[in-house]
């Protein structure tokens, strides 16, 4: 990091949340979402606190992202509510969601390959950038101003996040890893004061899935936000996460600490199926575990 670089919490400095410490911040409660017969999410309940790494877990089809989905207005639930920070968020357009505080890191990569690694994130400071068409047309003024100030934002993150290198780089010619990470900075551009990661580290080898957990527990070291997880990598949500919820067909089957849900019979038996038909959740930790020694002998 050069000597210029602020420190994130100093770039971002609309993450903060005013609540007491260990509050919740987002309350879900009783939410159903249903696509004619089929129940995606059925009466599934949970808050996340301020500071609290939460992560979703289920087999797949259990319904993860359908509540990130609703969480950031791209379905709307027949029943229950979503309140965050004292505010409904049911019916609410995605991107007025988005300006409250809600930025979501996607599964599929969702940037545009034509621009650079620089432009992509400047389109999270879209909010922020306050003045207008022709006053952006003309450059000049309140626009610059604000223009470079958000781009000095902007290179904060690419500092934080190190991707110095690729910053003028169209985004389609960059490996998987660093387009992930871009996608990640995106988010962070918005200044959330929540973030969604949808499986931040699908597809990546174990030294990518290392640097990105290392990404996730600095953001959280330095502006205390609240995230909330869905990773199929169980060997990472075990290690990063403080709080666990278990999804089965749409039902939520558990809620606890990673050491809790690891040992609850219910876990065990959704991912077991029928006696000896599949793998465990510890099978799958270890799995994970079992895996990232193998790269690492390798390399």
């Amino acid at each position: 990091m050069s000597a210029s670089t602020r420190q994130l919490s100093e770039a971002l400095t609309d993450t903060a949340v005013d609540a007491p410490d260990g509050s919740s911040i987002l309350t879900v409660t009783d939410l159903a979402l249903r696509f004619g017969g089929t129940k995606a999410i059925d009466g599934v309940s949970f808050d996340v606190k301020k500071g609290e790494l939460f992560s979703v877990i289920g087999p797949n089809g259990a319904g993860k992202t359908s509540i990130f989905n609703c969480l950031s207005g791209v379905y709307r639930p027949q029943e229950g509510s979503i309140d965050f920070l004292g505010r409904s968020l049911l019916g609410m357009r995605p991107d007025a969601i988005a300006k409250f505080g809600v930025a979501r890191m996607f599964q599929n990569i969702e940037l545009f390959d034509n621009l650079t690694v620089l432009d992509n994130l400047m389109l999270g400071r879209h909010q922020h950038l306050q003045y207008g068409t022709l006053a952006g047309m003309l450059y000049v003024g309140k626009a610059k101003n604000v223009e470079l100030a958000n781009r000095r934002i902007v290179e904060d993150i690419i500092d934080f996040l190190e991707i110095e290198a690729f910053r003028k780089f169209p985004v389609g010619m960059l490996p998987y890893g660093v387009k992930k990470r871009v996608e990640l900075g995106r988010a962070l551009a918005m200044e959330p004061k929540v973030l969604l990661l949808d499986e931040p580290v699908a597809g990546m080898n174990v030294e990518e899935t290392e640097d990105m957990a290392r990404f996730i527990l600095d953001i959280r070291a330095e502006l205390d936000l609240a995230m909330v997880l869905v990773e199929h990598d169980m060997g990472l949500v075990m290690d990063l996460a403080d709080r666990v919820m278990v999804l089965d067909f749409g039902q939520r089957i558990s809620l606890g600490s990673p050491d809790e849900v690891q040992s609850d019979p219910a876990v065990i038996a959704a991912y077991l199926g029928e006696a000896d038909e599949g793998p465990t959740l510890a099978d799958e930790i270890a799995e994970s575990k079992a895996t990232e020694d193998a790269e690492e002998a390798r390399s």
